[in-house]
C-alpha cells in the first residue's frame, strides 16, 4: 500500500517542501524494491488506476525485465502493459516507447509491444505528424515495417513526394505556404505553431485559424496567455474538461476574473463534477448519509513551480465531487465543507478560495465531528503547524474516547509524497491515508482506504487486485477501462 500510495500522489516533481529530484530517487527505489520483490503485485497495480507517471514507469520497468516474468503470468503481464499503454495519453504512450530505445531494451516482448501499439492506433497518419520523432523512434527500435506511406513519411527524403494521405500531404505543403486556406490550418496545433513562426504569420492571425484545430486543454492553457497578451482567447469547451483540471485553471485567476465569471465557472465545475461520478459512481449509502470535507488552504497549498497549486486545486475539486454526488442521491445525503481558512476576501465561497496562513486544521476537523457526519475526508500534505499535530491528537481523542466504535469514518487523502519517508504524511496511525493526484481519483481512493490501516491480510488486497486486472482485461479492448472501486466502510458503490 505504501507503493500503491505512492504511485497516485508522486509525479517526479517538485513540492513545496522537497525538490524533484529526491521526489524522483524515493519514487524509482520503490518501483526497484517492488518489481523485485512482488512482481505480480507490480504488474498489477497499472489496472489500480494509479497516475500516468508511475504508469509509465511500471511499463518500461516490466519491459526492461521481461527474463524475470514467472510463465505462469507471462501472458497476464503483457496484457496488462498493451492494455495500459492504450489507455495512456498518446504522447506519453509514445514517450514510452522512444524511451525503449534509449534504454536499448529490445527484447521480443519489448517488439511485439510496439507493434501490437501501432497497429492499434486508429490514425497512425496523425500520430506520425504530432510525434513525428518518437515514433520514428519507436518503429526504427522495434525493426517494424511501417504501414503504407509511413515509411516514407519517417525515414526517407519525404519533402520530395507527394502523398496521398491527407494528412501528410498537408504537413509537406506547410513547410512551404501558409497561405489562408492552405495546408498549416488543417495540422494539429502544436505542429503548426513552429511552421507558423517560420513562415512570419501574426501570432493572433494564426491562432484564430487554427482554433478549430486546438485540443480543449491547449485552449485552456492558452486563456491566460490571451489575456496577458490583449488578444483574443479561444473559446473552451468547459464540459470537455477534467474536474482537476479545471479547478487548477480557475485558481490560477484573479479574484476579480473569478467573479466576473462565476456563474459560468460554477457551472462548468458542477457539470465537470457530474461527468467524474457519471464513469466513478460515488453514493454515500442506501438511505443516504452525512458527508464532511476538511479541506487545507493553507500556504503550502499552493505547491511549488511545477506544480502550481494542485494540492489547493485537489481540495476545490475534492469540494464539488462531493457535493455534487451527495446533492445527486437517492434520499438526500447532507454535505458541509470545513476550510482552513477563509476561503477568500469577503466571501465564504469556496470559489474564491486561496492559499494562505499556516496549516490549522484541529480547527476545521473539531468543527466537521461536532456537526456529526458518518464520513469524513481529509484533503491534506499533512504538514500541519498551528499547533503542530493538532489534528493528530483530536483523532486520538475522538477515536479512544468518543467513537471507539467507529460510527464515522475518517479518510485522510494526501496529494502530496514525501520523499524523505517514501510515503505520504499521515496525520494519525488511527485513520487510514491514502495518494491522490486528481480529484477524479477519490471513488478508487476510498476504496483503498480500507487496505491502508494495515489490518487487511496481503491476500485479500492481491484479490482486490486480480478482480480490478479481471476487469480491465475484459474491456480493454475499447480502450482504457473505467473499473468500479471498492466502497470503503460507510459508503455503497
Amino acid at each position: 500500500m505504501l507503493f500503491v500510495n505512492a504511485c497516485f500522489a508522486c509525479s517526479g516533481q517538485r513540492e513545496f517542501y522537497s525538490d524533484a529530484h529526491s521526489q524522483r530517487v524515493s519514487i524509482d527505489f520503490l518501483h526497484r524494491y517492488i518489481l523485485g520483490n512482488y512482481r505480480l503485485l507490480y504488474a498489477r497495480t497499472l489496472a489500480a488506476g494509479v497516475n500516468h507517471f508511475s504508469q509509465a514507469q511500471i511499463v518500461l520497468n516490466l519491459l526492461s525485465t521481461g527474463r524475470d516474468t514467472d510463465p505462469a503470468h507471462r501472458e497476464e503481464e503483457g496484457a496488462l502493459i498493451a492494455a495500459a499503454l492504450r489507455a495512456l495519453p498518446p504522447n506519453r504512450a509514445w514517450r514510452v516507447l522512444q524511451t525503449l530505445r534509449e534504454k536499448r531494451v529490445n527484447n521480443r516482448r519489448a517488439r511485439a509491444v510496439v507493434r501490437e501499439y501501432l497497429a492499434g492506433r486508429r490514425d497512425v497518419a496523425f500520430d506520425a505528424v504530432k510525434y513525428r520523432a518518437k515514433v520514428r523512434a519507436a518503429v526504427l527500435h522495434a525493426h517494424l515495417n511501417a504501414p503504407g506511406e509511413l515509411g516514407r513519411f519517417l525515414f526517407r527524403d519525404w519533402k520530395k513526394h507527394a502523398y496521398r494521405t491527407d494528412l501528410l500531404e498537408c504537413y509537406r505543403e506547410a513547410h512551404y505556404s501558409s497561405a489562408a486556406d492552405g495546408a498549416l490550418y488543417r495540422l494539429p496545433y502544436t505542429v503548426a505553431e513552429g511552421l507558423a513562426q517560420k513562415h512570419g504569420v501574426p501570432r493572433d492571425v494564426f491562432l484564430s485559424r487554427i482554433e478549430a484545430q486546438m485540443t480543449a486543454g491547449e485552449k485552456l492553457r492558452l486563456q491566460k496567455a490571451s489575456v496577458r497578451a490583449d488578444a483574443a482567447a479561444p473559446s473552451v469547451d468547459w464540459q470537455r474538461l477534467p474536474l482537476t483540471r479545471l479547478a487548477l485553471y480557475v485558481l490560477s485567476l484573479s479574484e476579480e476574473e473569478r467573479r466576473g465569471q462565476y456563474d459560468l465557472l460554477h457551472d462548468a465545475m458542477t457539470q465537470a463534477a457530474h461527468l467524474s461520478l457519471r464513469r466513478a459512481p460515488l453514493r454515500f449509502g442506501v438511505g443516504g448519509m452525512r458527508v464532511a470535507a476538511v479541506l487545507d488552504a493553507s500556504y503550502s497549498s499552493s505547491g511549488s513551480s511545477e506544480k502550481r497549486r494542485r494540492p489547493l486545486g485537489v481540495a476545490l475539486a475534492v469540494h464539488y465531487l462531493l457535493q455534487t454526488a451527495a446533492a445527486s442521491a437517492a434520499v438526500s445525503s447532507p454535505y458541509r465543507a470545513f476550510w482552513t481558512t477563509k476561503t477568500g476576501g469577503d466571501s465564504d465561497d469556496p470559489l474564491f478560495v486561496r492559499a494562505r496562513g499556516q496549516t490549522d486544521l484541529a480547527t476545521p476537523l473539531l468543527d466537521a465531528l461536532e456537526w456529526g457526519p458518518d464520513l469524513v475526508v481529509i484533503i491534506s500534505d499533512g504538514c500541519e503547524n498551528d499547533p503542530p499535530r493538532g489534528a493528530s491528537e483530536a483523532l486520538r481523542v475522538f477515536r479512544t474516547r468518543l467513537d471507539a466504535a467507529r460510527r464515522t469514518s475518517v479518510v485522510h487523502c494526501n496529494p502530496v509524497f514525501d520523499p524523505e519517508d517514501f510515503t505520504l504524511r499521515a496525520l494519525s496511525p488511527l485513520v487510514p491515508t491514502v495518494g491522490l493526484r486528481d480529484a477524479e481519483d477519490l471513488p478508487t481512493m476510498l476504496g483503498f482506504a480500507r487496505f491502508a490501516d494495515g489490518d487487511v491480510p496481503l491476500a485479500e488486497l492481491e484479490a482486490y487486485l486480480a478482480a480490478r486486472v479481471a476487469r480491465m482485461l475484459g474491456t480493454a479492448g475499447g480502450g482504457a477501462a473505467e473499473v468500479a472501486p471498492a466502497p470503503p466502510e460507510a459508503c455503497d458503490g
